[in-house]
């Protein structure tokens, strides 16, 4: 595979350790780290494919090979635990769901969550994608100007409140939203800090994310007393929560359907509403792929709603979302903890060291990727797909700890761009910065304002339909 050790990395150097950028007393690199993570970790690359840096005094390690993610999240997965970093910023909020929980516990959890991704399950929530899109672009008109990125997290939060909930009121909707922004707000600022306030302390973000908290719970706990009540399959996912159980007939309790729902809840608007948000931006700087896209929707729909059939006789879409996250990994990198002495290229790596992954700059590296700071949605197509090393694309993880709500999520982005483009492109504020912010998630920092354009119907081409019928 390509990406192995550099000459210096080869052999065994158990007595020594890796190289790295020189270290501040105390701090080692926490200003780095905090105020530009995305170059930070770009940098580290220079050192080989292990290196190490300090969060303050605690020596942490850099991985920058697809052969050492391999090892970490595959090989070595039992090995390795979600990072206390992670979980100290969201326990609270997601409790001990399948994003945070480690071992045994997560294993169960795992397979009794598994089911409700199915293939055949989730495409029974297309029809859903669609419609909501199509609702949302009622009140759009040609020349206004939205906040993009807040559009797209209302579209998919009220997209994952029908899926996971069956929840289709505005009232509980809007609960919903405004109670996962509070949590979000919050984790936010923990994850961007070296030290916070312990949850019991009622300092103001403590005090806003347990209020989120409880309101979410209040919430949650009603759909499952209802529908525990009713023992009715409505299709969504709380019922395939709710059904779940193990071998010995053993299902989830409340907590354990609660601690799922958060984490489903998070993960399954906030990536999402990301990716689109950089997608819109991408085909706004890049006509050519906007022509495209257009083109194929016309001659695949031919102005009909968009369904799960379509998905495959629409390639482009794919590539499109594809280049999107390497370009713009909504989970943009990830870290584990050691829970044994290990062995990394070599060099040791001491029990309790935190390992430390950037998918947004695996993306970008110029020894995988020709042209890797070009939108190029080509680089998908089947026959280049297949020359991408593995370990080097990771938009959603990898091993047995990939995203559980990757298929969900693809077909969820393809869907309403798909719809979207039947009937709108957008621009960019002229002017407007544009840069990544790394938290949670890849954000754009200072959000995305985007002018709305009515488009008449595309005319498919010859060719296209050709191409569609085929």
């Amino acid at each position: 595979m390509a990406g192995g050790c550099p000459p210096s990395q080869k052999g065994t150097n158990m007595q020594s350790n890796p190289p790295g950028p020189k270290a501040k007393f105390f701090v080692g690199h926490m200003n780095e780290f905090q105020n530009d993570k995305l170059p930070f970790f770009q940098s580290l690359h220079q050192y080989g494919d292990i290196s190490r840096f300090w969060f303050g005094p605690f020596p942490a390690y850099y991985i920058a090979s697809p052969d050492y993610i391999h090892q970490v999240l595959v090989t070595d997965a039992d090995k390795m635990n979600k990072s206390r970093a992670l979980k100290g910023a969201f326990n609270v909020a997601i409790g001990n769901g399948i994003f945070l929980n480690d071992g045994d516990s997560w294993k169960r959890q795992r397979k009794l969550v598994q089911p409700a991704f199915h293939t055949k399950r989730i495409g029974a929530y297309a029809d859903t994608m669609v419609e909501y899109t199509q609702r949302m672009m009622t009140n759009w008109r040609d020349g206004d100007t939205l906040e993009i990125n807040e559009t797209m997290s209302g579209l998919t939060m009220k997209i994952i409140s029908k899926t996971l909930f069956d929840a289709d009121l505005p009232h509980d909707v809007e609960e919903i939203s405004d109670a996962i922004t509070e949590i979000l707000q919050v984790v936010g600022i923990r994850l961007q800090s070296i030290m916070f306030a312990p949850d019991w302390m009622p300092t103001s973000n403590n005090r806003k994310l347990k209020r989120g908290v409880e309101k979410l719970d209040r919430i949650i706990q009603r759909f499952v007393d209802d529908r525990r009540a009713s023992s009715e399959d409505k299709g969504d996912l709380l019922s395939m929560l709710l059904a779940a159980q193990d071998e010995d007939g053993t299902g989830m309790n409340d907590k354990q359907v609660r601690d799922e729902a958060m984490t489903l809840f998070g993960a399954g608007h906030e990536t999402t509403a990301v990716a689109l948000t950089w997608a819109l931006y991408l085909l706004s700087q890049h006509p050519e792929a906007e022509a495209k896209l257009r083109q194929e929707v016309a001659s695949v729909l031919d102005g009909r709603p968009a369904t799960l059939a379509d998905l495959p006789n629409m390639p482009y879409s794919e590539m499109l979302v594809k280049e999107t996250m390497r370009l713009y990994p909504p989970a943009w990198g990830t870290s584990r903890d050691v829970t044994e002495d290990i062995e990394i290229g070599g060099y040791p790596v001491k029990k309790g060291s935190p390992v430390v992954m950037s998918f947004h700059a695996m993306h970008r590296d110029p020894r995988y990727w020709d042209e890797p700071e070009r939108f190029n949605p080509e680089r998908f197509t089947p026959e280049n797909e297949k020359r991408i090393p593995k370990y080097v694309y990771l938009p959603f993880g990898a091993g047995p700890r990939v995203c559980i709500g990757n298929m969900f999520a693809m077909m969820e982005a393809r869907l309403i761009l798909a719809t979207i483009a039947q009937n709108f492109t957008l621009s960019l504020v002229p002017g407007h910065p544009i840069e990544a912010d790394p938290i949670f998630t890849l954000r754009p920092k200072y959000g995305m304002p985007m002018v709305l354009h009515r488009r008449v119907p595309v005319v498919p081409s010859e060719s296209a339909l050709e191409a569609a019928r085929n």
